[in-house]
């Protein structure tokens, strides 16, 4: 149950947990009056955070069908790894890493070599690229890409579940890590735009397949 303070960014933030976790999923359209019932809230929230993920591009409105989770598109998928791509470069040069944040992200990747199935690497591989960033101090950009990620979500859960895929990145995710402790930044930037480049790469394939 939601409690009455901010309706409409806890909504908001449920949904995005849904559409994260895999229980939204694309085309499918949201029912604000089942969502008003389970969420024991007016509509009036509900649609002022659909309108806010509408603007982030992660659900768009139809006539007559409502709010739905938009179909996958090749040129939104370049447009989305491209951008996540450079900001995340941008961020991890204008950070400071010191020893704490890489056993955190050498720990992160430790989870994401032992994830078991392909939504736990999604959020794994997800997790890992939060905590190479966080330490970025420009919030707008940091909620940028958050949002940037809620909708690139569907394109991994789609079809990123080839283990010879991930082992590419996997060793892509150690490099960026030893760049980072050895204070080779540029490197690092240039091992991250691959690592981006390769999921996109793979993708553009599925779906012009």
């Amino acid at each position: 149950m939601i409690v009455r303070m901010n309706l409409r960014d806890q909504v908001r933030d449920y949904l995005l947990s849904e559409m994260i976790t895999g229980n939204l999923k694309t085309g499918k359209t949201i029912n604000l009056a089942a969502l008003s019932r389970h969420l024991k809230v007016s509509v009036t929230p509900i649609r002022e955070a659909l309108t806010q993920l509408q603007q982030s591009r992660i659900i768009k409105a139809v006539p007559n069908r409502g709010f739905i989770i938009a179909e996958l598109d090749v040129e939104e998928a370049e447009d989305l790894y491209e951008l996540v791509a450079n900001l995340e470069v941008m961020a991890i040069e204008n950070s400071e890493f010191n020893e704490e944040h890489i056993l955190k992200l050498k720990a992160q990747q430790e989870v994401f070599e032992n994830a078991t199935n392909a939504l736990d690497r999604i959020q794994a591989d997800l997790e890992f690229h939060r905590l190479l960033t966080k330490g970025y101090k420009n919030e707008l950009a940091l909620k940028i890409l958050n949002d940037l990620k809620t909708r690139l979500f569907f394109y991994e859960h789609a079809f990123t579940n080839d283990d010879f895929f991930y082992n590419k990145s996997d060793n892509q995710h150690e490099a960026i890590i030893s760049a980072i402790a050895d204070d080779n930044v540029p490197t690092a930037s240039l091992l991250l735009k691959m690592n981006w480049m390769l999921i996109l790469n793979y993708i553009q394939k599925k779906l012009t397949e």
